[in-house]
């Protein structure tokens, strides 16, 4: 079965959460019922960027593989092909890490 191609639009971006460490610094284990939802990720997908009022193209810093930070509430859960994806936009993204 071929791999689903998703495209997002305008200035949204497609990430898949990377998952929370399974034990803290000092040893312990963190069991399911405990952990947060992590707030990094990798981008999977970029759309093309949005527009000003003129209607002229604004490109998106982000890129394709860039590990970003989000807020904890941000974008939309999807199931796509058997993954978890989050879509958001933009704005939503704090930074990217080195």
């Amino acid at each position: 079965m071929a791999k689903t191609q998703f495209r997002p639009l305008h200035d949204r971006v497609v990430v898949k959460r990377i998952d929370a460490e399974e034990k803290t610094k000092g040893g312990i284990i963190i069991p399911d019922s405990a952990k947060e939802k992590p707030q990094e990720g990798r981008v999977v997908a970029v759309g093309p960027g949005g527009r000003d009022e003129a209607g002229k193209l604004i490109p998106i810093d982000i890129k394709t593989g860039d590990r970003v930070l989000f807020g904890k509430w941000s974008g939309t859960e999807i199931k796509l092909d058997g993954e978890d994806l989050l879509i958001m936009k933009e704005s939503d993204i704090m930074g990217v890490l080195a």
